[in-house]
């Protein structure tokens, strides 16, 4: 990747209205242009969520807006995935620009004209299905941009590649998908994009303000399951037998030194967490076996691999000291999601440049998880939150993303449409030379 411009020039160029930095006196006016539209987009996307890996008519919708603008589209990667490439007239880098198209198994609580009244089959049961993270959001913007930049081919010093994927959420039980199988299936090594950036909305956050960080942003997510295996005795006569209850109970205290005794803790934070303990039928039947199963989370990918070690080593040395064994699985999730520092100190400036000084903010850690970190994997990637709150309202006491009732205020569309515009042309400005 070639030299980064320095956030001051970066900002001089923005505030100064450079046509390096902002090719086309019209962006402004394209911007504009596409506030209806990527309302509309929105709306009928929410009114019609689709789970992970089942995005049929989500991703017909978007190929046919990218065929639209004269693009080479491609479609049915990691299953229902879309790509979009726009080729700029003059030579430079490709940068890729990623939505999330997936909803959740979640009925909607929002009393809105276009509220999901969508249902679905999940886990064998009837269930609403609706876009509860803002994923409906994500694509609407992305599509706005293209449109945007579709317009400026002529002024474009490099491509844009346009991914839309499926299943970010988590593909279904028995199926892969994500960010993970549209690498797997050859996104990178075909279109080969030079930097990715990628945006989520938050109720966590005041509408139109944007937060970011360098190095680790999210954090990696890991599940494990831990069967106790005992031998099942009457509860009168625990000695006649070995408890897999009590020593599931010193395995579930015994993982907790792991991060508090044998991880550096100064490095990055983890957190070891059980969330199911399953066993017995009656209460005077010691049985044979307890099943755990809980969640690993940290931000550095060394410890990662540490805790998965420490976790298998305790829980089986536990077991064997009780008379009884441990079998460990771990079920690796998504990585952690790190900013590239260089590529996050170009970012910054062209956000406050857009929003504003005072609403663009580094923002803490966040223990939940992003299939956007195997993107930033192989390159250079710059990922961030865009408030959605409406003013007025208490953002800590906003219901949350996945909750029923989020909600979003359509006014900072317009906001995260022009900040994957101006990130798009920024970069091209100082690395197309």
């Amino acid at each position: 990747m070639k030299q980064l411009l320095t956030p001051l020039a970066l900002g001089l160029a923005l505030a100064c209205g450079s046509a390096s930095a902002q090719p086309g006196e019209d962006l402004q006016q394209r911007l504009a242009q596409t506030e209806d539209k990527v309302i509309e987009w929105r709306r009928h996307i929410h009114r019609n969520p689709e789970l992970g890996n089942r995005e049929t008519a989500t991703a017909r919708y978007v190929a046919q807006h990218l065929q639209s603008l004269g693009m080479e589209v491609q479609t049915g990667i990691a299953h229902t995935g879309v790509v979009g490439l726009l080729k700029g007239a003059k030579p430079g880098p490709t940068v890729a620009l990623r939505a999330d198209m997936d909803a959740l198994p979640v009925t909607e609580k929002v009393d809105l004209p276009f509220a999901s009244r969508v249902t679905t089959q999940y886990n064998g049961e009837t269930v609403g299905v609706m876009h509860a993270c803002g994923h409906d959001t994500h694509v609407a913007m992305l599509m706005g941009a293209a449109e945007v930049l579709a317009g400026m081919r002529e002024q474009l010093r490099g491509n844009v590649l346009f991914i839309f994927q499926p299943a970010e959420e988590g593909a279904p039980e028995g199926e892969e998908g994500g960010a993970e199988l549209m690498l797997k299936e050859g996104l990178f090594s075909k279109y080969k994009p030079d930097v990715a950036f990628g945006q989520h909305v938050t109720s966590s956050l005041p509408v139109n303000m944007i937060g970011y960080r360098a190095g680790p942003l999210m954090a990696s997510s890991d599940r494990f399951r831990i069967r106790v295996n005992g031998r099942q005795t009457h509860g009168s006569r625990p000695w006649g037998g070995v408890d897999p209850i009590t020593t599931a109970a010193q395995i579930v205290m015994g993982v907790q030194t792991i991060v508090s005794r044998q991880i550096d803790i100064t490095k990055e934070p983890a957190v070891v967490s059980f969330g199911k303990i399953d066993g017995g039928v009656r209460n005077n039947i010691i049985p044979d076996s307890v099943e755990l199963v809980g969640t690993i989370r940290n931000f550095d990918m060394d410890n990662r691999q540490q805790i998965f070690e420490r976790l298998k080593i305790t829980a089986e040395n536990i077991a064997q000291s009780a008379g009884a064994s441990a079998e460990v699985t771990i079920e690796e999730g998504y990585p952690v999601t790190v900013n590239h520092a260089a590529l996050t100190q170009m970012a910054v400036p062209v956000l406050q440049a857009l929003a504003g000084e005072r609403r663009v903010m580094e923002v803490p850690k966040v223990t939940g998880a992003e299939d956007f970190s195997y993107f930033a994997n192989e390159i250079p990637g710059f990922y961030y939150f865009l408030g959605v709150t409406p003013k007025g309202t208490d953002p800590s006491k906003a219901a949350s993303n996945h909750s029923p009732h989020f909600y979003v205020d359509e006014k900072a569309l317009a906001t995260g449409t022009e900040a994957l515009t101006r990130l798009t042309l920024a970069y091209m400005a100082n690395n197309s030379h």
